[in-house]
């Protein structure tokens, strides 16, 4: 159990950390690209070995490429009901939907997996969500409805839920059939892939450029190097 309440810390202290710098400071646009870039080329690794790939095995194309897609829509449909309402301040409050949309299904997919290691899902997570919450709070700074203490407290509200998920799959993760560790997992992924092609790397190429596609690389290679 403290290893899973330290890999649950482990997803959201990052969180945190990225709400603070995201709302406090004013990061130069080819760091926070970077920032970015390279967390979506983890996430892109924890998606292909740590989340796709199990579901694929144990359930098939069927289940687990429909699964996949079913947490793309969600999030896409999530994110579009965003937009509509809040128009161009969508950007931030999508990025923390996305977090909780992907981070759940991946947080429960850590606790279950803690006797199997899960080292990698946990890199890619944490990395991943540094940046997600940087440029989502840096995103609500200054735009009406979102005064910087209500902001930090959306932030920490989602860095606590996602916190706890992880030791309570784990305490669970007896009784959940492994088929329906698959599912989740795949889910997982297909959020993660929505908010990458939807909200990260569109926001990471528009802060930094064409270079960016190197700082997205060596995240994949780092985040997969650690499962290898």
């Amino acid at each position: 159990m403290t290893k899973a309440i330290l890999y649950g810390l482990g997803t959201a202290l990052p969180i945190l950390l990225g709400a603070v710098v995201g709302l406090r400071y004013q990061l130069p646009r080819p760091v926070l690209a970077a920032l970015m870039a390279f967390g979506s080329g983890a996430m892109v690794a924890a998606v292909s070995t740590e989340l796709f790939a199990p579901a694929f095995e144990q359930e098939g194309m069927l289940i687990a490429g429909g699964t996949l897609l079913l947490g793309a829509v969600v999030y896409v449909v999530a994110d579009r009901l965003v937009e509509n309402k809040l128009g161009p301040a969508a950007l931030g409050p999508a990025l923390m939907i996305g977090a909780l949309l992907d981070g759940i299904p991946e947080n429960t997919a850590l606790g279950v997996s803690l006797s199997e290691g899960g080292l990698v899902l946990l890199v890619a997570v944490a990395v991943g969500n540094l940046p997600e919450a940087v440029a989502g709070a840096a995103s609500m700074r200054g735009k009406p409805g979102f005064a910087m203490p209500r902001a930090l407290g959306m932030w920490t509200a989602t860095a606590v839920v996602l916190a706890l998920v992880v030791p309570a799959a784990n305490l669970v993760a007896d009784e959940i059939p492994a088929g329906a560790i698959a599912t989740v997992q795949a889910f997982a992924g297909g959020a993660t892939i929505a908010v990458l092609a939807d909200s990260l790397m569109p926001e990471a190429y528009r802060e930094g450029g064409w270079w960016v596609g190197i700082s997205t690389a060596a995240g994949f290679v780092v985040a997969f190097s650690l499962g290898a």
